[in-house]
């Protein structure tokens, strides 16, 4: 994804699961080596992101021209799952497709994805790779929910310490499974959020782990 967005571009995202090897048991200690070989060749027309089972594409859709490329790079996908004997999932939660951006964008200008197995659902916010994604980058919703996982964890932090358990541990406790869930991918978020959205952050967690 691109750092900088101005208000006339929006990235246009399909995001799955990619692939279900049809030959390969799930579970095989030896799925994952074929199957990220068998991926390395996995190619579209516009930009595409792999992550071991994770694949995501997208496309620059301005809106003077509204025309989405989208269709034929996702009929490419189809293609060549068919020819790798493999199959798209369409039925997961994590086959999804979603319009980021800020600005003014008619969405229903732009098709729906579709597969013979059905439609793939557009949605205004998705889960990636552990970050909470929304359409308009408010990180709003990525916040609250490390916000509330955090906050969790800090409950369990002040019974270990009410237990008893030394300083030393505690801090240990917190750099391992609290600091973690805070600062987990902070380059791509924390320098966009506001300065309401930090102060909420802050105080969730201060109100937490002084009770």
């Amino acid at each position: 994804m691109e750092s900088k967005l101005t208000t006339n571009i929006f990235i246009h995202s399909f995001i799955l699961e990619v692939v279900k090897w049809r030959s390969m048991p799930q579970g095989s200690r030896l799925g994952p080596l074929p199957f990220t070989v068998m991926i390395d060749d996995l190619q579209t027309p516009c930009e595409l992101q792999k992550y071991v089972d994770d694949t995501t594409l997208s496309e620059l859709v301005t809106p003077s021209c509204s025309v989405s490329n989208m269709p034929s790079d996702f009929a490419s996908l189809l293609s060549w799952t068919e020819d790798n004997n493999m199959q798209i999932n369409i039925s997961k939660t994590t086959c999804k497709e979603m319009v980021l951006g800020l600005g003014r964008l008619n969405i229903d200008n732009l098709p729906l994805l579709s597969t013979s197995l059905g439609s793939v659902e557009r949605v205004t916010s998705f889960k990636l790779l552990g970050i909470n994604l929304d359409a308009k980058f408010s990180w709003s919703l990525h916040i609250y929910f490390i916000s509330a996982k955090a906050s969790k964890r800090l409950y369990f932090l002040k019974h270990l310490k009410r237990a008893g358990v030394p300083a030393d541990q505690l801090l240990h406790f917190y750099v391992a499974a609290i600091r973690p869930v805070l600062e987990y991918c902070a380059a791509v978020w924390h320098y966009a959020i506001t300065h309401a959205q930090a102060q909420q952050l802050q105080s969730s967690l201060y109100n937490k782990s002084s009770k």
